[in-house]
């Protein structure tokens, strides 16, 4: 397990820092204490998890914390960048080590190859078990504690690994968070730290994979806070900072790789260049509409299509490559053509296009790169959604970026002069990711961080500010999440509404209920009566379904008149339900109805009518206190 592989090193470096400082003594004393360590043979007394569990004993909650934000970053950044490697390895071997003469055919190989072989292994290595991205690690946080699957710690890295490696249209950070994070809930599980505690390391799990991939602690920080703890209540954010310097400083130490996006010609702010800022804001919010729109419509046709899921990648990759074939850029990441264009390479990118059999008019590249903008996202949502393994993260800034130089080909082609073009392109990147992730702030400092643009701020700022308030206007919530939002499935920034969404129906309702046919006697009801303990009494017909309710409220006129034991029947004394709950309701839907009853019990059947039991406001109540507690 990377965990365990990592922090055994880990421990071994405070072993000796402990050393060092004559405490290793005390630990020994510490370790002859035969009730705390008579179940743990002599071969393991050093072992890592005996040498964190001593920690934490002696650590405060606040210190034991940190610490494990150094522990958990640090693993996390090294499996970012174990993933890096093995794409970086990957896609060497296919560019430097098999040799097509014809470049048609590399491109239709290895796009299929990639689908179909990452669907191959989830089928038969990880039983079709294939929730992938963001979303997923959202509903383990509201739905699952954020108990995240330990297999997931290295199945997003094989399995992204070979279809970003071998040409999938998509990114590796998404990957890079879930398993970040499964290294963070899994640290947390081990050592037994509670909701908050353990949410806390998850998100400083996926911090660190995000810092390592684009060296830039900050925004991974950002990612946290706007993406992953959306409505999530916290206090002690430092675990984070650390977990995220941990996570880049260890890619920067192993990778030593220079700025992701270092472009000479970027030039500083100039204010009079406002105008092309807000035009490119505007554009890159309707963009990222169409980005996500598309996207989802893509993954409504493959869930949707009638085909095995090996057929389902069969077709993908088909549709992938003749993409590919068509436009080259969109193989892998797209981090590299960005580059070429940026230092004025286009005629090499479109060198091996069809777009090299039509001359070299002025308007080809405009058309080339407006082309890649409307087609990226068919490439990224078919190789994400048919099989393959891959985020979001990556396509978003490839798009950005192919859309700023975009426009800024188009002013130029116009005849207008002094446009920034390098300029728009790396804002453009920020701008796309803020409307389709719905996070400007990560945006703005990933593309400050990652390419030293912190004099563009300014411009980072308002554009990724009008994408994403153009993309809020359409949909209040990221159409990616919208699902599961509206599910009540993950959390959202309506914190009493989260806390509402963790408490379950079933938990609520009250079955030691008493029953009372609809045609019994007066005298059976008293009987009944006798032997409950409850003030509400359920009216049941012979087929078990509810007719009515009975409460003490209602005997108490009755219950000392001899004359009503003869003239009164079940049917006179119970009301019928003004409201009745049914099975399967969530529980933001049953506080709506208690309001509009005004009612403190109400009735639950089932979908045939039958009666189940009651629901009280109290239950609710109480629940809901019992989670403020542990939540906030």
């Amino acid at each position: 397990m990377l965990v365990t592989l990592l922090l055994q090193q880990s421990s071994i470096y405070i072993y000796r820092l402990l050393k060092r400082f004559n405490t290793i003594k005390k630990f020994h004393s510490f370790l002859r204490f035969k009730k705390d360590f008579t179940k743990y043979s002599v071969k393991k007394v050093f072992s890592f998890e005996i040498f964190i569990h001593w920690l934490k004993s002696k650590l405060s909650k606040n210190q034991f914390l940190l610490l494990s934000g150094i522990l958990v970053g640090l693993t996390s950044g090294l499996a970012g960048v174990l993933l890096k490697t093995l794409v970086g390895y990957i896609h060497y071997f296919i560019t430097g080590k098999v040799h097509f003469t014809d470049q048609v055919l590399f491109y239709l190989i290895f796009p299929f190859l990639g689908i179909v072989l990452t669907t191959g292994v989830v089928i038969v290595f990880f039983k079709g078990q294939d929730r992938k991205g963001i979303p997923a690690i959202l509903y383990e946080i509201a739905q699952n504690s954020s108990l995240v699957s330990s297999v997931k710690m290295y199945s997003q890295i094989i399995q992204s690994a070979i279809t970003v490696g071998l040409g999938g249209s998509a990114g590796l950070e998404s990957p890079i968070a879930v398993t970040g994070a499964a290294i963070g809930s899994n640290y947390a599980k081990r050592y037994h730290l509670d909701y908050r505690y353990r949410t806390l390391l998850l998100a400083a799990g996926a911090t660190a994979g995000i810092a390592s991939a684009f060296n830039a602690p900050i925004a991974g920080v950002m990612f946290a806070f706007e993406i992953l703890l959306t409505g999530v209540v916290f206090t002690d954010f430092i675990p984070l900072v650390v977990a995220a310097v941990c996570g880049s400083l260890l890619s920067k130490i192993i990778l030593n790789e220079d700025v992701l996006f270092h472009f000479n010609a970027r030039e500083e702010f100039n204010y009079t260049n406002l105008p092309f800022y807000l035009v490119l804001g505007i554009g890159c919010g309707l963009y990222a509409r169409y980005f996500v729109v598309v996207s989802a419509r893509i993954e409504h046709f493959f869930k949707s299509v009638k085909l095995s899921k090996f057929n389902k990648a069969l077709l993908g990759g088909a549709i992938l490559s003749i993409l590919c074939v068509l436009l080259p850029p969109l193989f892998g990441e797209g981090y590299q053509t960005i580059k070429d264009i940026t230092n004025g390479h286009i005629a090499e990118v479109i060198k091996n296009s069809f777009f090299d059999f039509s001359g070299s008019n002025d308007w080809i590249p405009i058309v080339f790169l407006g082309l890649i903008c409307l087609l990226k996202v068919f490439a990224t949502a078919t190789t994400i959604h048919s099989g393959g393994n891959g985020g979001n993260f990556a396509p978003s800034l490839f798009a950005g970026g192919i859309l700023g130089c975009f426009i800024a080909s188009l002013l130029t082609f116009m005849g207008i002069e002094n446009v920034p073009e390098t300029n728009l392109i790396l804002v453009g990147m920020a701008g796309v990711m803020s409307g389709v992730m719905y996070a400007p702030l990560t945006a703005v400092f990933l593309i400050a961080e990652s390419s030293e643009g912190y004099d563009l701020f300014i411009p980072l700022m308002i554009v990724s500010v009008i994408s994403y308030v153009i993309g809020r206007w359409f949909s209040p919530i990221s159409p990616d999440l919208k699902e599961l939002a509206g599910q009540g499935k993950i959390f959202t920034r309506e914190h009493d509404k989260n806390l509402l969404s963790r408490i379950q129906m079933d938990d609520l309702i009250e079955k030691d209920f008493q029953t009372v046919y609809v045609e019994s006697a007066f005298a059976d009801l008293l009987d009944l009566i006798k032997s409950g303990k409850r003030n509400l009494i359920g009216v049941v017909d012979g087929n078990g379904q509810l007719a009515g309710t009975i409460s003490l409220d209602d005997l108490r006129p009755h219950m000392f008149n001899a004359e009503s034991f003869s003239r009164l029947t079940i049917r006179d004394l119970m009301r019928p339900p003004s409201v009745v709950i049914e099975l399967g309701k969530d529980v933001v839907s049953i506080i709506r109805l208690f309001d509009q009853s005004g009612a403190w019990n109400l009735p639950v059947s089932d979908s045939d009518g039958k009666f189940v039991g009651f629901i009280s406001k109290s239950t609710i109540l109480t629940r809901y206190r019992q989670l403020l507690k542990t939540y906030s």
